[in-house]
C-alpha cells in the first residue's frame, strides 16, 4: 500500500514539516503510488550552499519515502548555459551523497516534445503568436492596480497562429518580431497569467542541440511539462515560485491526457521559504563579478559559496546536510545566521580531526640546557579525552624549536598566561621552560627567544614553580615546512547586497591571509584527505590543487571559536532582589549556538522571551511555529503553541495542524469568541479530533449574550447591597466573590474574564 511508505520521524532525514505533512495525506488517500521529486538547476554557474539545501529538500525527502529524485537541467537558455556548469552540478551532487541512477535528463531532451504541445494549444485556440515589441507587452499587461489589455494579435486565427509559430521555428523572423502567449486572462489579479510568453525567439547556438533550434521554451513552459513528461508528482520550489504555480497548473491541466502527457499522475506544485545566509551573496551574477574582477581566485576559491569552493576548502558534505537539517522548512522566507553554518562545520569536525601541532608565525626558541643535535620522540595522543577515540603520535622535541611569535610579549598585558621572559609555560605535551632572553634586530623586534627546560616537568609541574598557561610548538629540525591559508567571511557586513552602494563595497580585503610556518612531522605521511585540527589554530586540511610537493599547502576549514561575535553590551548590576531576570539570562547563555539562533529569531518576530526560550529547546516546536508563519504572525501563535498544543507537539501526538491553529486564532483576534472559548476548542480538537474554529463556534453559540450576562450580574448585585457597598468603599478583593456567584448562577455559560471585565466596568476598577 503507499501508506507504507510514510517513514517514522525518527527515521527521516529531512524532519517533518508541511510538505511532508502534504505527502503522507496524499499516500494515504491513495493519490500516488510513488513519490517522485527532482532537482532543477539551470547550468549557468556553478552551485553554491542554496542549491544544497534545495537538493536536501528535492532529493531528501524522496530518499525518505523510497521515491526517486531525478536530477535534471533546465537547460532553455542558449545565451548563458555551458556543459561545464553541468558537470560541475553532477560532481556537487554526487560528493552531497545524491543518486540519480538512470535518471538524470535535460530539459533540452524535450525540446521536440515542448514545441509539439506549443502547437496543440495554437490549436485549441489557448495560444497565439503575439507581435508587439518587449515595451509593449510589457505596457499592455497592466500594474497590480490596472488590468491588462488584450494585445490586438490576441484573436489571430488558429491557422495564422499555426503559420506564424512554423515559421519562427523556421528561423524567418529576427529575435523580438514574435513571441508565443498563452492565451489565458489579461484581467487576472495574479499578473503571472496575463497571456505569459511560452517561446521567444533565439539564434544562438545551444551547447547541446547546437543550432537546431530557432525558438526555445520559456521556463516556466518548459519546467512544469517536463515534471509531468518525468511523472515528477512533487515539483518542491522555492517561494519566488509562488505566483508562478498558476501558470504551472494551468498547463497541467490543459495539456492532460494529450500528446503523450497521461492524464494521471499529474504534478503538483509546493512552494517552501527560501533562505539566505548571512555575509554571503549567491546571485550567479553577482559571483561572476567577484571571478572576473580577481577579487577570488575563480569559482573554487575557498572563500566562495559555492559547493566546489566549501569543498576544496575543507567542508565534509555531512556538516553540509547537518546545516540543511538544522535551517528547516518552512512557508516562510527566512535569513540565516552564518554561525549555524559554522558550528555544523565544528560540529562534524570535532570528532574526526586529529588533533596536531602547527606554527603558521614562527619565533624561534632555543633551550641551552638541552644538548645539542639530540632529539628525543614524546608520546602525545590524537584525540582528547572527551572525543574518546583512540591513537597517538611520536612528536619529537630538541635543542631549538618553533613557538608562535604571538605567543610571546614583551611587555605583557594583565593576565597574560603565555611566553614571557622569566616566566615558566607549558609546552603541550611535553616540558614546562622557562624564557631567559628575547634577541631583538636593530628594529626592536623579537627575532628569538633562549630560555631553558625543566627535565623534571613531563607530565607534571615541578614543585615550588608557578606556571602560566600552555602554548603549541614544534621541533625546528624535524618540522614540515607548509604554507597555510587563512580564510575568513568574504564580506564584512551580513546583508552584503541589501542597501546603498555595490555589494562590492562589502568585500573583505582581509579574507585571505597566506602565512609561512612548520607543522610536526607526523602529517608528512598521512592521507591527503585528513582534516587536522591544529592546535589552538583551528581545522585545516591539505588543499587539493596547491602543493602537493614537498611544500604542502592547508587550508583553515574553520576557526575553533566564532571570532566574529559582537561585544556584549555591559548590563547594569541586577538589583539583589530581583533575581527572576540573572536567572532568565543565565537560561538564554545557556543554549547551544544552533538553540540561540532560533531563540533570536523569535524574538526578532515578536515572540515572548518565555516562549521563545521553549521553541529553541525543542526542535518540534520550532518546526511547528514554522509552519504557523505560512499563515499568520508567529507572534500570534507561539504562546498557542507553547502552552496549549506544547506537550501533544513535542510528543509527537498533536492532532491540530498549523493552518487550522492559524485559522481559529484569525477569528479569536476578530472577536468573534474569547480566548477561553478558543482554548477549550482546543483542548477538545486534540482530545476528540475535529476543526478548532468549528467546534469554538459551537461553544459560543452556547454562551450567554451580553443582555443575559448584565441581567445576570444585576441580579447577584442587588442580593448583596453590603458587600456592593464595601467594593465600592475599596475593599476590591470582593471582585472575585462577584465573579464566582455570577459564575454558579449562569451554570458555566458566562466567560469570568468577560464578567469580570464587566464588573470592573461598572465599579470602575
Amino acid at each position: 500500500m503507499p501508506a507504507s511508505r510514510i517513514p517514522p520521524d525518527s527515521e527521516r532525514l529531512v524532519p517533518p514539516n508541511f510538505i511532508t505533512e502534504i505527502i503522507d495525506a496524499d499516500l494515504r488517500s491513495g493519490k500516488y503510488d510513488e513519490i517522485v521529486t527532482r532537482f532543477p538547476p539551470e547550468p549557468n554557474g556553478f552551485p553554491h550552499i542554496g542549491h544544497a539545501i534545495a537538493s536536501f529538500i528535492d532529493c531528501g525527502i524522496a530518499r525518505d519515502y523510497r521515491g526517486r529524485c531525478h536530477l535534471r537541467m533546465d537547460d532553455t537558455n542558449p545565451l548563458t548555459e555551458e556543459m561545464r556548469y553541468v558537470e560541475a552540478i553532477k560532481r556537487d551532487m554526487e560528493w552531497l551523497g545524491w543518486g540519480w541512477g538512470e535518471h538524470f535528463y535535460f530539459a533540452s531532451d524535450y525540446y521536440g516534445r515542448l514545441y509539439e504541445m506549443a502547437e496543440q494549444l495554437i490549436k485549441e485556440g489557448k495560444a497565439y503568436v503575439d507581435s508587439l515589441s518587449e515595451e509593449e507587452i510589457r505596457e499592455y499587461r497592466g500594474t497590480v492596480e490596472k488590468p491588462g489589455r488584450p494585445s490586438p494579435y490576441r484573436e489571430r486565427s488558429v491557422e495564422e497562429n499555426l503559420d506564424l509559430f512554423r515559421h519562427m521555428a523556421a528561423g524567418e523572423f529576427e529575435e523580438g518580431a514574435h513571441v508565443l502567449r498563452a492565451k489565458i486572462d489579461m484581467s487576472a489579479a495574479n499578473m503571472k497569467l496575463r497571456d505569459p510568453i511560452l517561446y521567444r525567439i533565439l539564434k544562438a547556438e545551444h551547447y547541446r542541440t547546437g543550432d537546431r533550434w530557432k525558438v526555445y521554451p520559456m521556463y516556466d513552459f518548459a519546467h512544469p511539462l517536463s515534471d509531468y513528461i518525468e511523472g515528477i508528482t512533487h515539483s518542491l520550489c522555492s517561494s519566488e515560485f509562488i505566483d508562478n504555480r498558476a501558470v504551472y497548473d494551468w498547463l497541467v491541466e490543459n495539456l492532460a491526457g494529450k500528446c503523450g502527457l497521461p492524464e494521471w499522475p499529474r504534478p503538483k506544485q509546493i512552494e517552501f521559504g527560501r533562505r539566505s545566509l548571512e555575509y554571503t551573496v549567491v546571485s550567479k551574477r553577482k559571483l561572476i563579478q567577484l571571478v572576473e574582477r580577481g577579487l577570488v581566485e575563480g569559482w573554487s576559491d575557498p572563500r566562495m559559496p559555492t559547493l566546489a569552493g566549501l569543498r576544496r576548502r575543507g567542508v565534509r558534505p555531512q556538516a553540509l546536510i547537518a546545516f540543511a537539517r538544522k535551517v528547516g522548512i518552512s512557508r516562510t522566507d527566512r535569513t540565516v545566521d552564518i554561525a549555524l553554518l559554522e558550528w555544523a562545520i565544528r560540529d562534524d569536525l570535532n570528532p574526526i580531526a586529529p588533533r596536531v601541532m602547527a606554527v603558521t608565525e614562527p619565533l624561534k626558541l632555543v633551550l641551552t640546557n638541552y644538548p645539542e643535535g639530540e632529539l628525543e620522540e614524546l608520546e602525545a595522543p590524537y584525540f582528547p579525552p572527551d572525543v574518546g577515540k583512540p591513537g597517538s603520535r611520536k612528536v619529537p622535541f630538541g635543542r631549538e624549536l618553533w613557538v608562535e611569535s604571538a605567543d610571546f610579549a614583551l611587555k605583557p598585558p594583565k593576565g597574560w598566561k603565555r611566553l614571557v621572559v622569566g616566566g615558566h609555560t607549558r609546552l603541550r605535551h611535553a616540558y614546562v621552560v622557562r624564557i631567559d632572553e628575547a634577541v631583538t634586530n636593530d628594529a626592536g623586534e623579537v627575532v628569538e627567544l633562549r630560555g631553558v627546560y625543566l627535565p623534571e616537568s613531563l607530565g607534571k609541574n615541578p614543585e615550588g614553580v608557578k606556571v602560566k598557561g600552555a602554548v603549541h610548538w614544534v621541533a625546528a629540525g624535524p618540522a614540515l615546512a607548509a604554507e597555510f591559508r587563512l580564510y575568513d567571511r568574504l564580506f564584512k557586513v551580513p546583508l552584503p547586497d541589501a542597501g546603498e552602494g555595490s555589494f562590492l563595497d562589502h568585500y573583505n580585503t582581509d579574507s585571505l591571509k597566506v602565512l609561512q610556518g612548520y607543522v610536526e612531522p607526523s602529517v608528512a605521511t598521512g592521507d591527503p584527505e585528513t582534516r587536522y585540527q591544529f592546535e589552538r589554530l583551528g581545522y585545516f586540511w591539505r588543499d587539493p590543487e596547491l602543493g602537493r610537493g614537498e611544500r604542502p599547502v592547508f587550508n583553515r576549514i574553520i576557526t575553533l571559536k566564532d571570532t566574529w561575535k559582537k561585544p556584549k553590551e555591559q548590563k547594569p548590576a541586577a538589583k539583589p532582589a530581583r533575581k527572576a531576570e540573572p536567572k532568565r539570562e543565565d537560561k538564554v547563555a545557556a543554549l547551544e549556538p544552533e538553540q540561540r539562533l532560533v531563540f533570536d529569531r523569535c524574538r526578532h518576530l515578536g515572540v515572548g522571551e518565555a516562549e521563545a526560550l521553549q521553541i529553541a529547546r525543542s526542535e518540534k516546536l520550532r518546526v511547528y511555529l514554522e509552519d504557523c508563519s505560512g499563515y499568520g504572525p508567529p507572534s500570534l501563535a507561539a504562546p498557542w503553541v507553547v502552552h496549549v498544543l506544547g506537550k501533544a507537539i513535542r510528543a509527537g501526538e498533536v492532532r491540530v495542524t498549523p493552518a487550522d491553529l492559524m485559522e481559529l486564532l484569525a477569528q479569536l483576534e476578530k472577536g468573534v469568541f474569547d480566548r477561553r472559548t478558543a482554548k477549550q476548542a482546543l483542548e477538545q480538537a486534540q482530545e476528540s479530533g475535529g476543526t478548532p474554529l468549528e467546534l469554538a463556534r459551537e461553544l459560543a453559540a452556547g454562551q450567554m449574550t451580553a443582555d443575559e450576562l448584565q441581567k445576570l450580574i444585576d441580579e447577584v448585585l442587588a442580593e448583596n447591597p453590603d458587600k456592593v457597598a464595601a467594593l465600592k468603599g475599596g475593599k476590591t478583593g470582593l471582585l472575585g466573590f462577584f465573579v464566582g456567584q455570577v459564575m454558579r448562577r449562569s451554570q458555566g455559560r458566562a466567560n469570568p474574564e468577560q464578567v469580570q471585565s464587566v464588573l470592573r466596568e461598572q465599579f470602575n476598577l
